[in-house]
């Protein structure tokens, strides 16, 4: 059962749609390694290719997803294709998740060890 904003609201709710349209994208391992991946800058598709054991097609896939959602971009360049991160901010998204995930182990660890 979806749950409807109050009419008041539906500007915000339809933000919200948006934004979780992008967190959707990068919330797959494979799609969060590539952002990671594209944070020195611009990479071809082959370079990309290269992090995974997975057909061509998969890959280009995923890097459309991101695209999509407006995560990365994409030029040609002679049959090369290159993509970067449309919005390098997103990796600040990234790492307060990677802070979340170390918080967590941290508490967990202290559970088990009774502190």
């Amino acid at each position: 059962m979806a749950i409807l904003p109050h009419r008041n609201m539906k500007r915000e709710f339809e933000l919200a749609c948006l934004k979780a349209e992008v967190i959707k994208a990068v919330a797959h391992p494979t799609r969060l390694i590539m952002v990671e991946a594209l944070k020195d800058g611009e990479r071809c598709v082959c370079e990309l290719n290269e992090l995974f054991d997975a057909d061509h097609s998969t890959i280009s896939k995923h890097l459309s997803v991101l695209r999509n959602a407006g995560v990365v971009s994409d030029r040609k360049e002679g049959l090369k294709v290159f993509y970067k991160l449309e919005v390098p901010c997103i990796l600040n998204f990234i790492g307060c998740i990677t802070e979340v995930v170390e918080t967590k182990a941290r508490r967990q660890l202290g559970v088990v060890k009774g502190k």
